[in-house]
């Protein structure tokens, strides 16, 4: 083996330095920008802690995390970091309540009954309503109630029928 000479030890030295005296920054100076960097990054979650939680949640809702989705729904439909759009809200639901999540499903259920979304069948409200009040929704038990109550009952015209024969 050849020893090294003056010139190939200063080559091997510079290539094996990457902080050495041709970098553009030194090690302390790197050290410095990450820091500030970070601070300005936590500075900015501080400052718009609603819309960085948005952000977050909206790219895990498209990964295909229902409970992001129900967060995501749940944002548009207040406008909470957001535009209020209650078609995207619902879009979100429905997205969330394909994967049987019980919040989403009696959101998605109300939003029906209350007019939001109207691409839903006759019996999917009494379905969603099931698929919540089986995972333990309060709110969707009594409502599934009160739907199945008012679709038993005679309409007004029927009963009215039944009072006036001709």
């Amino acid at each position: 083996m050849k020893p090294l000479t003056p010139q190939r030890r200063k080559r091997r030295s510079q290539a094996s330095d990457p902080f050495g005296s041709h970098a553009l920054l030194s090690r302390d100076q790197c050290e410095i920008l990450v820091t500030m960097g970070m601070m300005i990054s936590l500075l900015y979650i501080w400052l718009y802690s609603q819309s960085f939680h948005f952000h977050v949640a909206h790219l895990y809702a498209h990964f295909g995390y229902p409970s992001a989705q129900l967060v995501v729904g749940q944002r548009y439909l207040k406008g909470a970091g957001v535009v209020k759009d209650e078609e995207m809200a619902m879009h979100w639901f429905r997205q969330a309540s394909k994967q049987d999540h019980p919040r989403a499903s009696f959101n998605l259920a109300v939003g029906k009954l209350k007019n939001m979304t109207g691409s839903m069948e006759v019996g999917d409200v009494e379905m969603l309503l099931n698929v919540a009040a089986r995972q333990g929704i309060q709110e969707a038990q009594e409502l599934l109630e009160n739907v199945i109550w008012t679709r038993s009952k005679l309409s007004p015209t029927q009963r009215m029928r039944v009072f006036y024969k001709p």
